[in-house]
């Protein structure tokens, strides 16, 4: 942003959606032959449609025609000049997957995961923190909610889940109740249409 590669169109605009500028940047920069990422397919319709092997072509796009069979967990790795994978190896995951796993081996995580008190707005069903990024807007009026995110993100799309789940146990049980992902329930740029997150993937985002 300093540099003018990004520019946003306002202040409030997303910054989620500019990642894959400086993303391919750094493909190009490096040379990257992969890259690893968490991201699985329970968690978006555009995702469920990945590979564990995500193939880009020579301009970091996705496209999902040209994506290659997994028959029995098999890969195939072979790249044109310029192309690069992008490695989901917890693809087949599921949140509560990842809940049961973090309890059973007992791994420290950020408190934010956690049920905490935070000051929000609740806009258009989604709980928005209230920061220096993300003000209210006129009309909307500030809460002090217990909250935890589900996913951490972008401030400027990434809202928490009302919650008063402190321990990964009490996060298996309601997760264990959850009817919505956790993109579905906590990103504002997914929901700005059905297909948002496939064009995104197009353009080069992770």
């Amino acid at each position: 942003m300093k540099r003018g590669t990004v520019r946003l169109a306002h202040s409030g605009e997303s910054r989620n959606v500019h990642q894959s500028v400086t993303l391919l940047e750094a493909i190009e920069e490096f040379k990257f032959d992969a890259l690893i990422g968490g991201a699985r397919r329970d968690e978006e319709k555009a995702r469920a449609k990945e590979r564990i092997f995500s193939h880009r072509d020579s301009f970091g796009q996705w496209q999902p025609k040209s994506q290659r069979p997994e028959l029995w967990s098999l890969f195939n790795t072979k790249l044109q000049a310029g192309e690069h994978f992008r490695v989901f190896p917890i693809s087949n995951w599921t949140e509560l997957d990842v809940w049961q796993y973090i309890a059973r081996e007992n791994i420290a995580l950020p408190s934010i995961y956690y049920t905490h008190q935070r000051k929000v707005v609740d806009r258009r069903g989604l709980l928005v923190p209230v920061t220096e990024l993300t003000p209210p807007k006129e009309g909307e009026t500030i809460q002090l909610r217990k909250v935890r995110f589900r996913t951490v993100g972008d401030i400027t799309c990434t809202c928490p889940v009302e919650s008063t789940a402190a321990t990964p146990e009490e996060i298996v049980i309601e997760t264990l109740a959850a009817d919505v992902s956790e993109r579905g329930a906590t990103r504002m740029d997914d929901k700005t249409s059905e297909a948002s997150m496939e064009k995104r993937k197009k353009d080069g985002y992770f």
